[in-house]
């Protein structure tokens, strides 16, 4: 009996001393938690982590946003955020969120082709078509005159050599998109951000973007160009102020939303995994 008792207190010694030796490893647990149910600056945590990552997702470089830009990309995961679940019927603009990230994974994989053969990252041939046309491809011009999914003027088309139907064709305007951006991320190839300023182009206009670059872009705030367009939006025309400074701030928001679909409770994948 003695020498069980013995036995037992040693094997609890022994057993206490493997523990101390080996801690018994915790794994993480995901996150669970919706955006919805987070807090004003937990909310601001993530949509700075997220942009950030995308950014080296889309250039392979660390995109030095600041503050205040990341403030702008906030508001609008907000306007997005609020959508999801809102219950309204699938309306430009209106709709319920949702509707908007299912026709995404139905388009996916064609956009992810077409943008990666020209040598584009994925992620702008996924999100460019949401902000422009929440993936759908109308066949009526809105008052500039832009048709189609990625929303082209007809008098861009023809420098594609594309007629009105090509602009209505997906696969044929996705291409064309993917080309103007290459030639954006060309022409501004000695930008740190020069992904970003190429979408900025896509709504604003090449010329106006190297126009505004030039005039208000400096050593000091050359590492966020977009940044420094942004915050100095009083500096530039009113098309810019009321439509333009928004766009990049929504590519962003429409990218963290797509690409975090539980964190939004969404029951999609992540598009970029299509």
């Amino acid at each position: 009996m003695q020498i069980q008792t013995r036995l037992s207190v040693l094997l609890a010694i022994a057993t206490c001393l493997a523990i101390t030796a080996y801690p018994k490893r915790v794994y993480p647990q995901p996150n669970t938690r919706t955006y919805q149910q987070m807090g004003l600056s937990e909310r601001g945590a993530f949509v700075s982590e997220q942009a950030r990552r995308l950014g080296r997702e889309l250039s392979g470089r660390e995109y030095q946003f600041t503050p205040a830009f990341e403030a702008e990309i906030q508001k609008a995961v907000d306007f997005y955020a609020r959508r999801i679940g809102n219950s309204a019927p699938d309306q430009l603009g209106k709709g319920d969120g949702r509707f908007i990230y299912e026709r995404g994974q139905t388009l996916a994989p064609t956009l992810i082709g077409i943008f990666k053969a020209r040598n584009v990252s994925p992620l702008i041939g996924l999100y460019l078509p949401l902000i422009e046309s929440e993936y759908l491809n109308l066949q009526s011009p809105n008052e500039a005159g832009a048709l189609g999914m990625f929303q082209f003027l007809p008098q861009t088309g023809e420098r594609f050599g594309f007629n009105r139907p090509d602009l209505l064709d997906v696969s044929k305007s996705a291409d064309a998109a993917a080309r103007y951006i290459s030639a954006g991320m060309t022409k501004f190839d000695g930008d740190p951000m020069k992904e970003a300023l190429a979408v900025l182009a896509y709504n604003r206009g090449t010329t106006n973007v190297e126009n505004d670059v030039a005039a208000l872009v400096n050593e000091q705030n050359r590492q966020c160009s977009i940044c420094a367009l942004t915050e100095q939006r009083d500096k530039l025309d009113a098309v810019f102020q009321h439509e333009n400074v928004y766009y990049v701030p929504r590519f962003f928001a429409a990218a963290i939303v797509g690409e975090n679909p539980r964190i939004f409770s969404l029951e999609t994948p992540p598009l970029s995994s299509l």
